[in-house]
């Protein structure tokens, strides 16, 4: 198997989107006419899997949404779940709880100094009182 070949089929990767595609197009690799008879008898079986896939995605999408309209299950009322159950989700996880648990201690602490703060405030109007009635 040379020219890195496996079969008929090479082992380089497709090109991905952003690549030079353009590029390998425009230089194709000279084949013989059987293995250019396989390949186009290979993309034409490809292209009706393809054509087969999606024809069963629609079917399953239609039935979904058949399953759905007899259950009463509208699409706002799965919104509403999807944003509940993310939610459960995000209460759950570590992050959230540490952060949960330091802002609750942060508000108690806040809490705390504030009534310090009032305490000394009230002391000091009781004084200040005091001296002027004095």
């Amino acid at each position: 198997m040379d020219r890195g070949e496996q079969g008929l089929l090479k082992t380089e990767p497709v090109a991905e989107e952003g690549e030079d595609a353009v590029a390998m197009l425009s230089a194709p690799e000279t084949l013989t006419e059987e293995e250019q008879e396989e390949l186009r008898r290979e993309l034409t079986k490809v292209e009706e899997e393809i054509q087969t896939l999606s024809q069963v995605l629609a079917a399953k999408e239609k039935h979904l949404a058949e399953i759905k309209r007899k259950l009463g299950i509208s699409s706002l009322q799965e919104f509403k779940q999807n944003i509940a159950k993310g939610w459960q989700d995000v209460t759950a996880t570590n992050a959230y709880k540490k952060t949960s648990e330091t802002l609750s201690q942060a508000g108690q602490k806040a809490s705390a100094a504030f009534s310090s703060v009032g305490s000394v405030i009230t002391k000091k109007l009781e004084d200040v009182k005091l001296w002027l009635y004095a």
